[in-house]
């Protein structure tokens, strides 16, 4: 059979925004291939054509195949993809960034390699957590201390309003089913944030292993990032679910977190807060193509230009 020459390659310019995108889609059971700009995901009950650049991340749980030129389409595309272990235990990601511009990236780099701006991020995560509260004057102990009393404290609420037995966070993450219906669904709920703040990462060009909160770790910020919204999205839910001890719960759980996140644009907010924790005051710049050679007077100069005449007076 003759090769079937795919469309162009889209334009950076010409993707739909990472916060104008739907959240996740978590796909079982299928097999994923390529028909021009779409996702074509086929079962035993039929075929459905998923246009690529309308979402942000796609979960692939347990009995999906996908070709190399769906993968192809889902990376130029800068949808991140998440495979994941039954119930959503396992997880690898990867994506195109939806910038060619390396401005986060490198106030990322900066700040977090700087003790001072190291510190001043971590105020603005745990600020964010304590919007009535001035945390400016805290240390690391006293805010990690605020935090442990707060998620202990919604736990608590959480667990008297669906009358649930509360034991603690416990988990193992090779036998998702060792542990209480509250456990799972938080597994459940967490997989799905995690792929989500992954591709947004990723999607702004930051790196997902340069965290501030978490250290150490391949998806550091990640887990940063995730941990903003897990008191107002998963914590809930999975005390409500498991109240309800559903036969499918991790599906239930992925659809409710589904239906909260667009509820309360959670992609349009974690756009916003990725770039207020990594910029400077007044420090937005334009999405433009732009590459600048680094100099060790005046920082970064223009690309594109030829410096050899230059070349004598600096030796």
């Amino acid at each position: 059979m003759a090769e079937i020459a795919g469309i162009e390659r889209p334009s950076i310019q010409a993707l739909p925004q990472i916060s104008d995108r739907l959240t996740f889609l978590y796909l079982e059971h299928c097999n994923l291939t390529r028909e021009d700009s779409a996702i074509l995901v086929r079962d035993e009950k039929g075929t459905v054509r998923i246009p690529a650049a309308a979402i942000t991340v796609l979960l692939l749980g347990p009995g999906t195949t996908v070709t190399h030129r769906a993968v192809e389409l889902i990376g130029d595309a800068g949808v991140g993809i998440v495979w994941v272990g039954e119930h959503g235990v396992r997880f690898y990601a990867s994506g195109r960034p939806l910038t060619h511009r390396a401005h986060l990236l490198m106030k990322q780099a900066e700040f977090v390699s700087n003790k001072r701006l190291h510190l001043i991020v971590v105020r603005k995560m745990y600020q964010l957590r304590f919007p009535d509260e001035d945390v400016s004057n805290l240390t690391t102990q006293q805010l990690r201390g605020r935090e442990g009393s707060r998620v202990r404290k919604i736990y608590r609420t959480a667990a008297e309003e669906w009358n649930i037995t509360w034991n603690g966070r416990e988990y193992d993450p090779d036998d998702f089913e060792s542990s209480d219906l509250v456990n799972q669904a938080l597994s459940a709920g967490h997989a799905c944030l995690y792929g989500l703040a992954h591709a947004v990462i990723m999607a702004l060009g930051c790196s997902a292993g340069l965290g501030f909160i978490h250290v150490g770790h391949e998806r550091s910020f990640v887990y940063d990032i995730a941990d903003l919204y897990k008191a107002e999205i998963t914590i809930p839910i999975a005390f409500e679910v498991a109240s309800q001890a559903p036969t499918d719960l991790p599906s239930v759980v992925r659809r409710k977190v589904r239906d909260k996140m667009a509820s309360m644009k959670l992609l349009e907010r974690m756009v916003k807060d990725i770039r207020y924790l990594l910029s400077d005051e007044g420090d937005e710049q334009p999405e433009v193509d732009v590459t600048y050679l680094w100099d060790t007077k005046d920082g970064i100069i223009s690309n594109g230009h030829n410096y050899g005449d230059e070349m004598g007076a600096e030796i």
